[in-house]
């Protein structure tokens, strides 16, 4: 991935420190900002005990909040990581609602994101009996939901090649696929050669790799910032 500066200022990092005007981009920065981190912000909320109707107030809210206060000039200052910085901000935001008797503020009553999409996309429950901490809840579901994110745009880019067949069976490969075929058994399903779908696999790889650096650029400082945060995302997910 290209990391020059002139490319590197027009990621979503950029322009979401932009989304404090009203304007069509600012607008479309935060709709991708709430739509990347409202499931690790969810999450979080619900490890902490809080009901899920109140979650749903509460991480609304907190979107809200980030616009109205402009919350968003610290993250320009300190040059921190997106991810970090939310969760740090979230923390405040839990507890200045909790001192205000969670009077939430919804940003003039409107609802930034349809939460009705989101929860029909939402697979987190809350299982009591797993011993961990609402802080690695949100690491998890923030290393989900970006590849979750980057397998869409790989799976685009394969619909749009025609060949959305290769890359359901190529997906199957990724480390993290359980009962992955052979492939030599992708091979005889889709009538292709063996060595044929050996580079076909190699393409994809690297190309799931791009992806994923170019997600994670969004959501840094510095383009010096994503091997580092690479490296996060592979312990969150081995961890």
């Amino acid at each position: 991935m290209q990391t020059g500066a002139a490319v590197f200022a027009t990621t979503h990092w950029s322009v979401v420190l932009q989304a404090q005007g009203e304007s069509p981009e600012a607008e479309e920065a935060l709709e991708k900002l709430c739509r990347v981190y409202w499931r690790p912000i969810f999450g979080f909320l619900r490890w902490q005990g809080i009901g899920r109707e109140e979650a749903e107030d509460l991480t609304q809210g907190f979107f809200a909040s980030l616009l109205e206060h402009r919350n968003l000039d610290a993250v320009r200052k300190e040059k921190g990581r997106l991810r970090s910085y939310l969760l740090g901000a979230l923390k405040y935001f839990l507890g200045d609602e909790r001192r205000r008797a969670m009077a939430i503020k919804r940003g003039k009553g409107e609802q930034l994101i349809a939460l009705e999409g989101l929860r029909t996309d939402e697979r987190f429950e809350v299982e009591a009996a797993d011993p961990v901490t609402p802080e690695l809840i949100y690491e998890r579901q923030w290393a989900s939901t970006l590849l979750e994110q980057v397998l869409g745009r790989l799976k685009d880019e394969f619909c749009a090649a025609g060949k959305p067949a290769l890359f359901d069976s190529l997906k199957k490969l990724l480390p993290d696929e359980p009962g992955a075929p052979s492939q030599a058994e992708i091979a005889a399903q889709l009538g292709m050669k063996e060595n044929a779908v050996r580079q076909a696999f190699h393409r994809f790889r690297q190309r799931y790799q791009s992806l994923i650096r170019e997600e994670i650029a969004h959501t840094v400082a510095t383009p010096g910032d994503i091997e580092d945060e690479l490296r996060h995302l592979i312990s969150v997910v081995e961890a």
